[in-house]
């Protein structure tokens, strides 16, 4: 209930212009060169949440300033690439860029007739609400086994009624942190983060290639869906028994970069799958080797 009622209050103070807090200021201590990669993503994400949310991202870089084994050009992509996550596209995020498009709030009457068709599945609808509408829905979707349905949602700025919706659909990004999507990406950004600290401590020359690891989830829809399932499959066979000291390979970087080349937009990950056990198996074997006497 208390999240409920912050999403209306939330909701309300979008409509009337307020904020939470003031924009955040770049963090002390940035690398050189670093600041106007993080200014960017402090204007990126108040534009897309809100001032406290650009906050949470200039907390989440906090923990790399000065971190041994960051230097500049890794904190720039680190930088960069949460800003890009924490700006997932959602139907919400893709009404506000229509909008932006439009340059409405600069000049209401010069509006230029654009539209836009976008294909989302059906469970990406339902998880861009908050939590206790969306759950109870996906739940039966799942049941009645429709959660990968596609719908089609048409974006236009063509007339004033398509501003309008665009309008009310963009406010809607008040909702954005109860959201089922909101929750799962905050997962993801946490885990993707940890990675980077743990290859810090043990493979400080994969973390650039840990950190890249971002870009393999784009978009939405099911080209979302493939990227999310092919960086956990990487990142469970790999990675993780890497860092957990269970599987012996001591060139993190050129493996991950043999798993990527693998991905192909296949569901059942057939592929990646097999590259993944080929490499599993070959450095196995060969510290089988390493470790018997001559």
């Amino acid at each position: 209930m208390a999240g409920f009622l912050s999403s209306i209050r939330y909701l309300f103070a979008d409509i009337i212009g307020d904020d939470d807090c003031t924009t955040p200021s770049p963090p002390d201590g940035l690398p050189d060169g670093a600041a106007p990669a993080v200014s960017e993503g402090i204007d990126r994400l108040v534009d897309y949440q809100g001032a406290s949310y650009a906050q949470l991202y200039v907390d989440r870089l906090r923990r790399f300033i000065g971190k041994p084994g960051v230097d500049a050009a890794i904190f720039c992509e680190i930088a960069r690439l949460i800003a890009a996550r924490m700006s997932y596209e959602d139907p919400i995020r893709i009404a506000q860029l229509k909008l932006a498009e439009c340059d409405i709030v600069a000049d209401p009457t010069h509006v230029q007739p654009t539209s836009d068709r976008r294909k989302f599945r059906i469970d990406e609808l339902i998880g861009a609400l908050p939590a206790v509408a969306a759950e109870p829905v996906l739940d039966v979707l799942e049941w009645m086994n429709w959660t990968h349905a596609p719908v089609s949602i048409r974006y236009s700025a063509a007339n004033r009624w398509g501003i309008r919706r665009l309008k009310i659909e963009a406010a809607l990004r008040r909702w954005r942190l109860f959201s089922v999507r909101y929750a799962e990406e905050r997962v993801w950004v946490e885990r993707w983060l940890h990675m980077i600290d743990r290859s810090l401590l043990k493979q400080p020359a994969a973390t650039s290639a840990i950190v890249q690891t971002a870009t393999m989830i784009q978009g939405y829809g099911d080209v979302y869906r493939q990227g999310l399932a092919d960086w956990h499959a990487i990142i469970d066979g790999l990675v993780k028994p890497t860092f957990d000291g269970v599987l012996p390979l001591p060139d993190l970087a050129g493996a991950i970069a043999e798993a990527r080349a693998a991905v192909l937009p296949d569901p059942r990950q057939i592929a990646l799958k097999r590259r993944i056990a080929e490499i599993r198996a070959r450095a196995q074997s060969e510290a089988q080797l390493a470790s018997t006497p001559a």
